[in-house]
């Protein structure tokens, strides 16, 4: 899969590649700056058919280096640029001094302030290379005042493009959060710093995305990435615990997804498992239906249903495939789980909110702990737990999936999620990718934690994030019921054994591409019962 860094990680890579003496920080410097004319002119065609005018803004780090060898690169297309700089040329590093003063032979370079900054011809091109990966404090709000000088020049009918060298600065890519100025009094209308992100149309990064260019939309455009020439990391088939961060999906799919999940592999309905789904009582049911059903779309060869007595009828009237049976207490939970031919167990959609959840909970977590069948808890059996969350993390174990969103993850990790969801940008936080490994450490299995960016962990530190933004968004998945779905895609993976040795995290990470992608095979105006359906189709464009 491919690797997602953090900012600290994406240093020592470079560090131990230029010890290696396998490349110089020049060289990479060269690579970036050209990385991005290169990406800004595949991405808008038409810029590279006119001689036009482009700003740069440089900044006092090596993200300013890569202002410089951009600078130069349009000089000599024969475009006409204007360098802004923040900083001072002594305390530049070596790499990014030599950049500067190789472009100072070339061109003016003025004092980066809003009011020089807000003068002349609004430009075709703005490039932000003032602040990069590194940043985790407030930008000077000279600098933040000065591109939103540039993007309001008053000479000039045409919009600014404009591109982000690495990040938009000022956004703190080890958690996507945008910060503040060093001076918010100075703000005024669009001229917060944190609107930088919204005005940029490309943004252009190095080697491999980083976690806050997955976590957050920073553009109008995904996030291009350039090689610079470190070395690249094989694309695993799984996901490994070795405290990098994946993206899901991986290159090829269809690949990841037969070797992770024994789908297309054949095998009679015993061999394809046989999951069981808790639902609710009368009136109550739908969720676990929908959740049935996506478990045996999902490839399951045999799902069964299990409700309690009064609410039979109600389901029987409604299931054709997929098995019923009566399951009213914790003590049914445990006799049904003697069946050792059921291989996963999802819970918690329509179940209720108390302590007969609980219990049931408990009964699967025990009756799964040392036989390797796993267990998929969602929705009420979380929130069953949100006054003892320490009862679940004793009980559970590594063949346990938890699937909160925001608000059930802070129910039962209200420490993390305080530190995740902070109201002063300015502050420091966990990021959503550290508090998810955290939390799954505490609990000892795999969180799945919902969102436009889901990110998972397990108790081993692997990690992994599914970014649905840019044109990977489906904002018709939010809709009642989709959860209930994923839920029943991850029983219904799970329970196949051919897949027993995947690890849970990896089987999650599938069900959470196949809930995504089967969303955009229907498109706007899904509603949950639909996902299910689309799965079929799904499958097919995969090779199955």
């Amino acid at each position: 899969m491919g690797e997602i860094l953090t900012s600290a990680q994406m240093r020592a890579k470079e560090k131990r590649v230029m010890q290696a003496g396998e490349v110089t920080g020049l060289g990479l410097m060269e690579r970036a700056g050209q990385g991005v004319l290169d990406e800004t002119f595949r991405e808008f065609p038409d810029l590279d058919k006119c001689k036009a005018h482009a700003v740069v803004l440089c900044g006092p780090g090596n993200n300013g280096g890569d202002g410089f060898v951009i600078a130069r690169g349009l000089f000599e297309r024969g475009w006409q640029v204007e360098v802004f700089f923040w900083g001072k040329a002594e305390k530049l590093s070596d790499d990014a001094r030599q950049m500067h003063d190789a472009w100072a032979a070339l061109g003016p370079i003025h004092s980066m302030t809003p009011q020089s900054a807000g003068q002349g011809e609004r430009p075709t091109l703005l490039f932000d290379a003032m602040f990069g990966i590194g940043i985790s404090r407030p930008i000077p709000i000279e600098c933040a005042l000065s591109f939103h000088a540039v993007c309001d020049r008053a000479s000039g009918d045409k919009k600014v493009i404009c591109i982000a060298v690495d990040c938009p600065s000022g956004v703190d890519v080890d958690t996507g959060a945008t910060l503040l100025s060093d001076d918010p009094s100075r703000i005024k209308g669009d001229t917060d710093p944190r609107k930088i992100a919204e005005r940029t149309d490309l943004c252009v990064t190095f080697h491999a995305p980083k976690l806050g260019h997955c976590l957050a939309q920073l553009g109008r455009h995904p996030v291009a990435v350039v090689d610079i020439g470190l070395d690249a990391e094989p694309a695993d088939a799984v996901i490994p615990p070795d405290g990098v961060t994946h993206s899901i999906p991986p290159l090829a799919p269809e690949t990841w997804l037969k070797e992770v999940t024994g789908l297309g592999r054949g095998g009679h309905k015993y061999t394809r498992g046989h999951a069981l789904i808790l639902a609710g009582g009368v009136g109550k049911g739908g969720a676990g239906r929908m959740a049935a059903r996506a478990a045996l779309r999902a490839g399951a060869g045999l799902v069964t249903l299990g409700v309690p007595s009064e609410a039979l009828a109600e389901n029987a009237a409604q299931l054709n495939a997929i098995m019923l049976t009566e399951i009213s207490s914790a003590k049914d939970v445990s006799q049904a789980l003697e069946d050792t031919r059921l291989s996963s167990v999802c819970l918690g959609p329509g179940l209720g909110v108390g302590i007969e959840t609980r219990d049931r909970v408990l009964a699967v977590l025990q009756a799964t702990a040392s036989d390797g069948r796993r267990a998929v808890l969602d929705a009420d059996a979380l929130s069953s737990f949100a006054d003892a969350p320490e009862v679940l993390f004793e009980a559970c174990h590594e063949n346990v999936v938890i699937t909160p969103h925001e608000g059930e993850f802070a129910r039962l990790f209200p420490d993390l999620a305080e530190k995740v969801r902070i109201p002063d940008p300015s502050k420091q936080g966990l990021g959503k990718v550290e508090a998810t490994k955290l939390a799954a450490e505490r609990l000892g299995a795999t969180v799945l934690l919902k969102g436009e960016a889901t990110v998972l962990a397990d108790q081993r530190g692997a990690s992994a994030i599914h970014s649905a933004l840019y044109h990977r968004a489906v904002p018709w998945l939010g809709t009642a019921g989709a959860g209930d779905v994923l839920a029943g895609i991850i029983a219904g993976l799970t329970a196949h054994l051919m897949a027993a040795t995947s690890a849970m995290i990896d089987l999650a990470a599938a069900a959470v591409w196949l809930h995504a992608q089967a969303a955009r095979s229907f498109g706007p105006g899904l509603i949950a019962e639909d996902l299910p359906e689309q799965l079929p189709n799904v499958f097919r464009e995969c090779g199955f």
